[in-house]
């Protein structure tokens, strides 16, 4: 349970103990399989069948909502790491194993199926619930009670059916001349300057949380403009406090980055004689680390960062 709440954010996890009683009640079929793989040799010496058993039957009665539901697809597309806490869930092969086996064989009977029309790995629940997963861009759970024969949510799998036919998420759909779907991951060209804009004028205006919401969402948060100020620069320029210290404390931006006329935001802290700010960043450049992009080090630094910010 712990497990499951951190892979679902700290989002509801329960326990239906009338279905747990239910399940060892009406599960004849599995434990006939138990017995068969029993007599075939295929648990580990020393393995408790029965046990195993048992604790599968708990699996299957762990409750979760839509919203718990979603946040732990989302871990499973965010390569392990869950996407409100930060924290690392699954390492990178786990999940890889885990979303080959709901792409084989997690609809049920329908699996062959869903795979070749929907081709993104799903889980089925005989609730009506589904949970896709479409990796490296997100996670979501959707729940129609209505199922079929195979016991698949009939919506739900009209749902997915739906996304794939209107976006370019298909594992085969290619992802360069698809000209009939969209895809939401290929930003149109203009994208970056939008964002640099945006990132400066919040360091301009100091506004504290349009910042915090830009590095929550992973933005670079040393981008330059055509002048290669950075948001530092700006908020050193105007003074604002609050800015520099978000920027310098919680985003850990290089304050050594010169603008095209040679000047680090140090420089222009001192020109437009902001004291205040002067003393902050005197005392960050002391400290600052420069960290190679693509390390370890820059990996866990930005951990670091989304954890202090949530």
């Amino acid at each position: 349970m712990e497990f499951l709440n951190k892979m679902a954010g700290k989002e509801y996890i329960g326990f239906s103990n009338a279905t747990f009683q239910s399940e060892k009640e009406t599960g004849d079929r599995n434990f006939a399989i138990g017995y068969y793989l029993k007599e075939k040799k295929c648990f580990p010496s020393g393995a408790d069948m029965i046990a195993a058993l048992d604790f599968y039957f708990q699996l299957c009665s762990i409750e979760v909502t839509c919203e718990s539901g979603s946040v732990m697809a989302a871990t499973l597309a965010n390569g392990g790491i869950c996407p409100i806490t930060g924290e690392r869930v699954l390492t990178a092969e786990a999940v890889r194993n885990t979303l080959s086996l709901m792409h084989s064989c997690g609809m049920y009977d329908y699996s062959g199926q869903f795979a070749f029309h929907v081709g993104l790995p799903a889980k089925s629940g005989v609730s009506g619930a589904v949970l896709l997963v479409v990796p490296n861009v997100m996670g979501v759970m959707c729940w129609s009670p209505l199922v079929d024969r195979v016991g698949n949510s009939v919506r739900g799998i009209h749902f997915c059916q739906e996304l794939v036919s209107l976006f370019n998420f298909h594992n085969y759909d290619n992802l360069h001349h698809f000209t009939k779907k969209l895809d939401p991951r290929r930003q149109p060209g203009d994208a970056r300057n939008k964002s640099v804009v945006n990132l400066l004028f919040a360091a301009y205006s100091g506004d504290v949380s349009a910042l915090r919401r830009f590095a929550l969402s992973m933005m670079d948060m040393e981008q330059k403009d055509y002048d290669s100020r950075t948001a530092l620069h700006v908020a050193s320029s105007e003074g604002h406090v609050e800015v520099v210290r978000f920027l310098v404390e919680e985003c850990k931006v290089n304050p050594f980055m010169k603008d095209r006329w040679d000047n680090s935001p140090l420089d222009n802290a001192v020109q437009f004689g902001h004291q205040e700010v002067v003393k902050i960043l005197q005392e960050y450049q002391t400290s600052f680390v420069l960290v190679e992009p693509g390390s370890e080090l820059e990996d866990l630094g930005k951990l670091e960062t989304l954890e202090s910010m949530v």
